[in-house]
């Protein structure tokens, strides 16, 4: 007798895949940031619009993201291991059908922003443009983690357009750290299919690094720190955003101890593990919101 097979997974399900719904930590990797820059912006708490509408304007454009990434990549993600079952490069969902429901989430997301002011809605238009132009950028660029790190680190803008109807150069230094942190983990995640991209192609910050990848990692979280460190300074917060910084570099730390020697195993946990080194931050900045309302 043969095992029965398997019933083919439904349709639903095949889009929550393609969204990597099953798989929020990437959410999260937007999401403290973009809280962190909300919060500094406000000095305190936003107000629950806010809070609500970049929350879920997150997860939709992130998941949006997935989608079109997974078109733009699938003749590439076939020749992977790890991605060759996506939805999309399997076959199990058109590319049509992937940038139908990614153009839905993102019209969604701009659905909420409408909600907020013209300054905001203007830095969205550019940030979806980043966001689309990306996963393109790795058959030229030999950094194209840079540009995921403008990609991601673009909810700081929109949030002080948010909250103070422009974008200060506070925002702009918060940017450029929160951009060193995304190289610095993107480039964990690269390391993980290295082998596979020199097969096929791809152009990434760790076949870029070499060698240095390990070292360079390390550097791109020291300087993360430091800029959000110095605008700590200047800004005049308190010991618990420092506090904050200090446990995500505890962090940053430990995870060198899990991509020191170069196993797929240990790259993978360190880049999925990332979002606490975000949280911490955010942590330190909604108690140093608290602890000033207090006083």
């Amino acid at each position: 007798m043969t095992a029965p097979t398997a019933p083919p997974p439904s349709r639903p399900s095949l889009y929550l895949s393609l969204v990597r719904w099953d798989r929020p930590a990437g959410s999260y990797l937007l999401l403290w940031p973009t809280l962190s820059a909300l919060w500094i912006a406000a000095q305190g708490f936003p107000g629950w619009h806010l809070l609500i509408v970049f929350v879920l304007g997150t997860f939709l454009m992130r998941s949006a993201g997935c989608a079109v990434n997974d078109v733009a990549d699938r003749d590439f993600d076939k020749h992977v291991k790890r991605t060759a079952e996506r939805p999309v490069t399997s076959g199990a969902v058109s590319a049509k059908e992937a940038l139908a429901l990614g153009a839905v989430l993102a019209f969604i997301a701009f659905l909420l922003v409408l909600t907020t002011n013209a300054a905001t809605i203007a830095w969205s238009v550019a940030a979806l443009a980043v966001s689309i132009f990306y996963p393109f950028t790795k058959r030229f660029f030999s950094m194209p983690q840079a540009v995921l790190g403008v990609a991601f680190s673009f909810g700081i803008p929109m949030a002080f357009a948010a909250v103070q109807g422009e974008v200060p150069a506070l925002a702009w230094w918060l940017l450029l750290g929160n951009l060193c942190w995304v190289i610095a983990y993107d480039t964990e995640y690269a390391m993980v299919d290295r082998d596979d991209d020199l097969k096929i192609g791809i152009r990434t910050s760790a076949i870029t690094l070499g060698r240095f990848d390990v070292a360079g990692v390390m550097g791109f979280y020291g300087l993360f720190i430091a800029v959000w460190a110095a605008v700590g300074v200047q800004q005049g917060l308190g010991w618990p955003y420092f506090a904050g910084l200090a446990v995500a570099g505890g962090l940053a730390a430990w995870h060198y101890t899990l991509i020191r020697e170069r196993s797929r195993d240990g790259c993978f946990r360190a880049f999925r593990l990332n979002h606490w080194l975000g949280f911490a931050v955010f942590a330190g900045v909604v108690l140093e919101s608290l602890l000033r309302r207090l006083g």
